[in-house]
């Protein structure tokens, strides 16, 4: 197969590699000058515990495209996906169809742009950090999940899972693909959570001060989900259901002791918000992540005060107002332990 990979860093660079190396044709663009010069002079080096190699594949920044291709892999970071749609769509041929292998609702934006019928929807977990220009780590295995946003089983779908097999031999097809991602986006809450501190995944997660926190955070995603008519989907530990509103409290002690587990065995120890914040300095995709969380709640009446918290405090560690610390995961926890009290009113109330 023939794919342009648009945005060649953690997602991007590795997909793209490990499908080069399996033979198909990859194009790289990005906007990083100096990451492309690296790809073009050296090859895109992929290493870390799973896979140490290096490919050579031809590389772009966005202006210098010319060509028009059939399936771009959209995997830039969820903030620029607006501006990277526009630019790619002259590139997109009349049948061809844009993959967002992206964290967030991307699709919806993507659809918007491009129509539903050239979106396909993508769900990756695996952990990979961009290191230098032309080389990235890739850390740990993860869910890879395709699927069309109307819950087909097409030609296409199918063609491309197979070719995804490449990289992810346990790359499943899927006919509910907003399932998944809805489910991403209360992992993806919690995660933002854990970058309010130094600390990795693991450690966050089993930290038992903040247990409720994170139990709390995804079970209002789950509200939204359910009021949004969404069905969500488990993946790698995480099990959508042990944090519905009426779950019980030892199945999402027991889930997150899953996601515990999971995290220790990669070597990306840190998510990739940690690393916008703590080492590159950079915004995160808190806005487009969350923010539709607070959007879809409050369009279907379902508060959302502890997502919204954790929106503003991210951007507080974003502009140097807090810093990456307990502390500053405390000023979340205090809204958490707030809304458990007013649940615990209103049982009372209404028993």
């Amino acid at each position: 197969m023939n794919f342009l990979i648009w945005g060649a860093g953690a997602i991007g660079g590795t997909i793209g590699a490990h499908l080069a190396r399996a033979g198909h044709v990859v194009t790289f663009v990005d906007r990083a000058a100096d990451h492309v010069a690296a790809i073009n002079d050296n090859g895109l080096t992929i290493t870390g515990p799973i896979n140490q190699f290096t490919v050579h594949a031809p590389a772009f920044r966005p202006e210098q495209v010319t060509d028009t291709h059939a399936l771009i892999l959209l995997c830039v970071k969820a903030q620029d996906t607006e501006a990277a749609v526009h630019a790619l769509q002259p590139h997109l041929s009349a049948d061809g169809y844009v993959v967002s292998a992206q964290n967030g609702l991307n699709e919806l934006v993507i659809a918007e742009i491009v129509g539903r019928e050239r979106t396909m929807g993508c769900f990756v977990n695996f952990g990979a950090d961009y290191h230098a220009p032309g080389e990235v780590m890739f850390g740990g295995r993860g869910a890879v999940v395709l699927g069309e946003l109307d819950g087909q089983m097409t030609p296409r779908l199918q063609t491309l899972h197979q070719a995804l097999l490449a990289f992810e031999p346990n790359a499943i097809m899927t006919s509910n693909i907003f399932g998944y991602l809805w489910g991403k986006l209360a992992y993806g809450a919690q995660l933002f959570a854990t970058a309010l501190t130094n600390d990795s995944i693991a450690d966050c997660l089993a930290d038992p001060r903040y247990r409720d926190l994170y139990i709390r955070l995804a079970q209002e995603v789950m509200r939204v989900a359910q009021a949004a008519g969404i069905t969500p989907e488990a993946f790698n530990g995480f099990n959508p259901h042990a944090f519905m509103p009426d779950a019980d409290y030892a199945v999402s002690l027991r889930s997150l002791d899953e996601m515990v587990a999971f995290n220790r065995k990669s070597a990306k120890t840190h998510s990739g918000i940690w690393r916008d914040l703590a080492i590159r300095k950079r915004r995160t995709e808190v806005d487009p992540q969350l923010g539709p969380i607070v959007t879809f709640g409050q369009k279907h009446g379902v508060p959302t005060p502890i997502t919204a918290r954790l929106i503003e405090l991210i951007h507080d560690v974003e502009t140097g107002r807090r810093a990456q610390s307990s502390d500053t995961l405390d000023e979340l926890n205090k809204v958490a332990a707030d809304q458990s009290g007013l649940h615990n009113t209103l049982a009372l109330t209404s028993a």
